[in-house]
């Protein structure tokens, strides 16, 4: 048992999840959240060896069918598995890690009015490389907290928060890219149903409109999501931007496409995403001078900004490999050779070296 104190009370920490048919993930979960005082686990209807597996490392378990499935529902059910006497609560999927010394980390911030913790989530890693990074807080106290909306589910408080921050607490999250996206339009249709003045769910139902190719439906959502009262925040509005931006260019629309990625600019001139798709656009227009400047633009931006809108294209890495593209097509090769070898100093990969190699034959 791991108990510390903070003035004349003490810090208990507490691991919660639900999950379905995850046996390859339990052991590598499991072994992350070790310094943890209780681990709690609903499975909501496994077929393989998660629960026996669970068992078997002594992580106390309860199975429960959840009909129609929501994941705040399921969420609220574990949460009230966790004992009264919890401090901490964090709520960890077994498709993610947290790393080692976390526990330090919380008992240094913590303090006896606090009621909720911030980290650095790392939601998709490319080889050992954050490309999606940003901040999260599943870290809680236990009680007044409920989970609320059927999908992309957030936490609710019932008073005001006091929150803490440590950005070198991280959990990193491996998705299981076999499983089904398939609940999360269905549930999303219905949160908006549910709440039609929520901004950050009608925002993500016009982006999974978008992942199903359903262009004109997220066209029309998202522009209900830049004209609710409530869509103040000025990142998600040019991320909606862009993605209005993004279905007419697969729509084959590229004056409409190039309009709302400058409006995504406009909205947000601080956020590399807006310039780096606008030049994706023209990079794919041939226009390579153009995307060029953009692209450079991009690369500007030094700040390190974490948010969950932020875009793999908007790495180095990426920006490097495509600079070094632009300038080969508009053939000034000294220049592709910097950008490629700057691109390669970031990560090896076959294909940027096989570019390499390309320009080396132009020089």
């Amino acid at each position: 048992m791991h108990i510390i104190k903070y003035g004349d009370v003490s810090l208990k920490i507490y691991v919660y999840a639900i999950c379905k048919n995850e046996e390859k993930f339990v052991k590598r979960w499991y072994e992350s959240v070790s310094e943890a005082d209780g681990v709690y686990v609903l499975d909501t209807g496994s077929d393989d060896n998660t629960v026996k597996i669970l068992k078997e490392l002594g992580v106390n378990v309860k199975r429960e069918i959840i009909s129609p499935w929501r994941f705040d529902i399921a969420r609220n059910k574990s949460l009230d598995m966790v004992p009264k006497d919890a401090d901490v609560c964090i709520c960890l999927d077994l498709d993610e890690v947290i790393e080692k010394g976390f526990r330090e980390k919380i008992e240094k911030v913590w303090k006896s009015d606090t009621t909720r913790m911030s980290y650095t989530y790392n939601w998709k890693i490319v080889g050992d490389i954050p490309t999606v990074s940003f901040y999260l807080d599943k870290i809680h106290r236990r009680e007044g907290y409920r989970w609320v909306h059927p999908v992309h589910e957030v936490l609710s408080y019932e008073g005001k928060e006091n929150r803490v921050f440590d950005e070198s607490l991280i959990i990193n999250h491996y998705p299981d890219e076999g499983k089904s996206r398939s609940s999360y339009l269905p549930l999303l249709e219905l949160s908006v149903k549910e709440d039609p003045f929520d901004d950050r769910n009608m925002h993500y139902l016009g982006r999974e409109y978008m992942y199903y190719g359903r262009y004109n439906d997220a066209i029309d959502t998202l522009y209900r999501h830049l004209n609710l009262k409530s869509s103040t925040w000025k990142d998600e509005r040019a991320a909606s931007m862009r993605f209005i931006g993004r279905c007419y260019r697969n729509l084959k629309r590229p004056l409409e496409s190039e309009m709302w990625y400058k409006m995504a600019i406009k909205e947000a001139p601080h956020l590399k995403e807006g310039y780096a798709e606008e030049g994706i656009l023209l990079f794919e227009m041939g226009k390579y001078k153009e995307a060029k400047d953009l692209f450079l633009k991009a690369l500007q931006i030094k700040k390190g900004y974490k948010s969950y809108i932020t875009e793999f294209f908007t790495t180095d890495f990426y920006l490097y490999d495509v600079l070094s593209v632009c300038d080969y097509y508009l053939e000034d090769y000294n220049s592709a050779l910097k950008y490629v070898n700057k691109a390669l100093e970031i990560k090896e990969d076959k294909r940027i070296n096989n570019n390499k190699k390309l320009i080396m034959d132009k020089l």
